[in-house]
């Protein structure tokens, strides 16, 4: 933990917005004691809805690295990572994600994710856009194909 990889999230979520660019969010990630990636949101910027600053440092980082995992490394973020950035994160697999200001502050702030969690519960056609599931003969052959292949990286 690194109060200084900290506020670096902090300025650059400040200074997203003296720019512009997007909404008061920013992430860095950090390999061996040093920032390998820095990045703000740039949902608005890059009309882009997954543009959001923990995704874009993680997107970054992996390219740094050369692999899609972040082993060894720690994410710091500006605030409590939404929904979709929790799931990025777990794909990452960073060693720890510390944050600053939590999902109650972002709410307070009009960035209220609680309808996502509320969602993610919810049986997928019941959800406010619907989600239906199509019965289609070669739905699993994708998977079944996985299984069988030698040229599959495991992930």
């Amino acid at each position: 933990m690194n109060k200084e990889f900290m506020q670096e999230a902090i300025t650059m979520a400040t200074d997203n917005i003296k720019s512009g660019k997007g909404g008061p969010f920013g992430a860095v990630v950090v390999k061996d004691n040093k920032i390998i990636a820095r990045a703000s949101n740039t949902v608005t910027s890059s009309n882009d809805p997954t543009a959001h600053a923990e995704i874009n440092a993680i997107r970054m980082a992996c390219l740094e690295i050369g692999s899609f995992q972040l082993d060894d490394c720690e994410i710091y973020s500006s605030c409590e990572p939404c929904p979709m950035c929790l799931g990025a994160v777990y794909w990452a697999r960073p060693k720890a994600v510390y944050f600053a200001a939590s999902k109650h502050d972002a709410e307070s702030a009009g960035f209220d994710d609680s309808f996502i969690y509320d969602e993610i519960i919810k049986d997928p056609s019941s959800r406010k856009i619907p989600f239906i599931q199509m019965e289609i003969e070669s739905a699993l052959f994708p998977f079944e194909q996985w299984n069988k292949t030698e040229l599959k990286t495991e992930y």
